[in-house]
């Protein structure tokens, strides 16, 4: 199976249980996010305003900017999640929500199309991201912004290995969470300028572990394989991203916004 098909199989099973995930549909960052587009966008020029969310999961970005800008166009991998989308922006009257299907690698629209490009929680599925990125920049008007969300990958090699090993295992089609320096690094190469590049602080994102792996419909054998993970890991590691007895632990993410 191809890396972007076993995306789509993943997520399509578990389209329902993203929209409710208290993990995505709540946190700061999506007011944040929402802040960011309030002030690209000034009120009088909101209704020609288009806005992409790239790998839109289960539409908690798009119902975010839909408050503030013209149109969304909810963007992603898998039909079921599009299938959510839609019936979640139509119960809470977002008519200004659009889906479509595709990858993020490859998008199928012009050059120039948006105001603005959203990403939140998708990019270490990815399977390239620095032809991502350059799509990104194809598709945004000049003065255009990109807001992007992920987890953080570790700077320490001991500590990222812990981390991208536990994400596997949990789901197989992790690619990669990516460190701040690693985000700067791919947008300059992309062709963003370097001034115009800002990477927040990471904040904390508590992981109640039960419904962290039944989200994904973890099997069982993997599930056992990641306590263990977490039981034999070096206290520097076990320390830094504050595991507890039953599992639970506490991810790192990061904002990453660029002109």
């Amino acid at each position: 199976m191809q890396q972007q098909q076993l995306v789509a199989a993943q997520f399509g099973a578990t389209a329902s249980a993203y929209l409710t995930s208290a993990v995505h549909a709540q946190g700061a960052d999506l007011q944040q996010l929402k802040d960011e587009l309030a002030a690209l966008i000034p009120e009088a020029k909101r209704p020609g305003s288009r806005v992409l969310d790239l790998g839109c999961g289960a539409g908690h970005a798009s119902f975010a900017a839909a408050a503030v800008v013209g149109e969304v166009t909810a963007y992603d991998l898998s039909a079921e999640m599009l299938a959510v989308v839609d019936a979640a922006a139509q119960a809470r009257g977002l008519a200004n929500v659009r889906t479509r299907q595709g990858v993020a690698e490859q998008l199928p629209f012009e050059d120039a199309s948006f105001c603005a490009v959203v990403s939140r929680m998708s990019a270490h599925h990815w399977r390239d991201v620095p032809a991502a990125l350059a799509e990104i920049r194809r598709v945004l008007r000049p003065g255009g912004k990109v807001v992007l969300i992920d987890i953080a990958g570790a700077p320490d090699s001991l500590r990222d290995t812990w981390l991208q090993s536990v994400e596997l295992l949990r789901d197989p089609s992790h690619v990669r969470d990516y460190t701040p320096d690693g985000w700067r690094a791919m947008f300059e190469a992309a062709g963003f300028a370097a001034e115009g590049i800002k990477v927040s602080d990471t904040w904390r994102i508590g992981i109640e572990f039960d419904s962290w792996v039944k989200r994904m419909r973890t099997p069982q054998v993997a599930i056992e394989a990641i306590r263990h993970l977490w039981q034999v890991a070096p206290a520097e590691v076990r320390e830094h991203y504050r595991v507890r007895d039953d599992g639970s632990f506490e991810l790192e993410a990061v904002m990453v916004t660029a002109r």
